[in-house]
């Protein structure tokens, strides 16, 4: 069953959070992770306005997504995240039978 890891992120240093973009998109694709989302335009539908950062990020499963985040790959990379930026980050399994 897929799952996503889905990351609210508020940045504080654009300039120190570049290297974490610029790294994150080849440490996802080598634990066959997809971005669903990443940034772009964002509207409150309902309840209290979102101002940060929305990426969505796609695996096979919870197991794969687990792999992912902890990674010695990408963890490598996370304290240069959360030196520019404050956020949270869930894991989340998709419905049956879906994509």
């Amino acid at each position: 069953m897929s799952a996503y890891i889905i990351a609210r992120v508020a940045i504080r240093d654009r300039e120190a959070y570049q290297p974490y973009l610029d790294r994150t998109p080849g440490v996802v694709a080598k634990y066959g992770g997809r971005f669903v989302v990443r940034g772009g335009a964002l509207e409150t539908l309902e309840g209290p306005a979102e101002t940060r950062r929305v990426v969505v990020l796609a695996f096979d499963d919870m197991a794969a997504a687990r792999r992912f985040y902890e990674s010695a790959d990408y963890q490598a990379i996370v304290p240069l995240r959360q030196a520019a930026s404050e956020g949270q980050l869930i894991l989340v399994e998709g419905v049956a039978g879906q994509p």
